[in-house]
């Protein structure tokens, strides 16, 4: 510190107005040390406060109708982005023009029935990290419509009526989340979703659809398998598990499809599997022996809400080597086996009713322990709900 500093602090006060907002900005003010209004410990606490300042919201001049509001980051905030929400206006709301600072568009609720690369074209869209175009009417897409936004991550396009994806719809964008849920989609090519991720992670929702298949990913095309880590096809018309081999898959979702039979091979190629779910199937699901023996690596498994669905041995869950939560809570699978734990060896806790629950526990024996003793492993299982119920007597 110069000497001409020394023995000195600053202050803030308000003193000037920033063009054109009528709101006072704080200027720094030096004063002395020996001044009784300012002593030297609060220095430090004038530096927090400023710090605290940054991450503020406000609001700027924005599209008729639409909202925009600024989110600041940094000392002095000298760093914003813009959300830009034009939600509920009508279909004469595009091409909307918006600030050169818009990370997140919110096009949404607007009927409208098509979109495409001149729509999403102009200043401020070039930076687009989020769009959302869900509850419109859109039927169909131009290949191209997405080729602009260069740093988009999340689009959101459920609740509308597409009826099929163009292949390279994503290829410009580098996207980790794309829903599609509540759409018309019959048929999907899992190689529609190639993105320009440089290996992000994928989270695809094709949820309440009408899909009846979900062509694989052919390798001949050229390029990489999707990084597709998460897949929701919940709610669809799928009778068989589709063929996902190549995709680095962790979580999967088949709720509510009417799987008519799970057999030795549904899920070749998805040994990196940790979640699956497979809850309220339709119709009469048949679990095979060795029918997950593919998933070595499957953490979670959820069967629950299957009331038709009928053991066919404890063989079923022969592979799960590494499977610890298992739901079989509203299904035919109860009482449980014996055999079930030889079986499934880290298999920490199981569901089988509501608010019971089954835990493992091991049985050590008495000690010294004998030559050749092995610990006993068994269920025991605990109605969560009526020892809450008799807890609350207590009390």
């Amino acid at each position: 510190m110069s000497p001409a500093l020394a023995g000195r602090f600053f202050t803030t006060s308000a003193t000037w107005e920033a063009p054109g907002t009528g709101y006072p900005l704080p200027t720094l003010t030096c004063g002395s040390l020996s001044s009784p209004t300012m002593p030297w410990p609060l220095l430090p606490l004038l530096l927090l406060l400023l710090l605290a300042a940054s991450g503020a919201q406000t609001t700027r001049p924005c599209f008729p109708g639409c909202q925009c509001e600024v989110e600041t980051f940094g000392l002095f905030d000298s760093f914003s982005l813009t959300r830009v929400g034009c939600s509920g206006l009508g279909p004469h709301i595009v091409p909307v023009p918006i600030p050169l600072d818009t990370a997140h568009l919110d096009l949404s609720s607007n009927r409208l029935e098509t979109v495409n690369e001149s729509v999403l074209a102009g200043p401020g869209y070039t930076t687009l990290s989020g769009l959302d175009l869900s509850y419109n009417l859109l039927t169909s897409l131009s290949p191209t419509a997405f080729s602009r936004l260069r740093y988009l991550e999340s689009l959101d396009l459920s609740h509308n009526g597409l009826a099929a994806l163009p292949t390279g719809s994503f290829t410009s964008s580098p996207l980790s989340d794309v829903n599609l849920s509540h759409n018309r989609l019959r048929e999907v090519s899992v190689s529609a979703f190639a993105t320009h991720s440089q290996g992000r992670a994928l989270h695809v929702d094709l949820s309440h659809n009408l899909l009846q298949r979900l062509l694989p990913h052919s390798s001949r095309a050229g390029q990489p398998a999707p990084t597709i880590q998460s897949l929701n096809l919940a709610w669809n018309r799928l009778r068989a598990v589709p063929d996902l081999r190549g995709l680095p898959l962790r979580y999967l979702s088949l709720d509510g499809n009417p799987l008519a039979a799970i057999g030795p091979g549904a899920f070749e190629g998805l040994a990196g599997l940790t979640h699956l779910s497979l809850g309220s199937l339709q119709g009469l699901p048949m679990l095979a022996p060795h029918s997950f023996h593919e998933l070595q690596g499957l953490q979670v498994l959820d069967l629950s809400s299957n009331p038709r669905l009928q053991w066919a041995g404890p063989e079923v869950f022969s592979g799960l080597g590494s499977l610890q939560e298992l739901d079989l809570s509203g299904t035919g699978l109860v009482p449980l086996p014996e055999k079930l734990l030889v079986h499934l060896p880290a298999l920490q806790s199981i569901s089988v009713g509501q608010g019971v629950q089954c835990r493992r526990l091991v049985r050590e024996g008495t000690y010294p322990r004998q030559p050749g003793f092995t610990p006993k492993v068994a269920l025991h299982c605990i109605d969560t709900q009526e020892l809450a119920a008799r807890d609350s007597n207590t009390l």
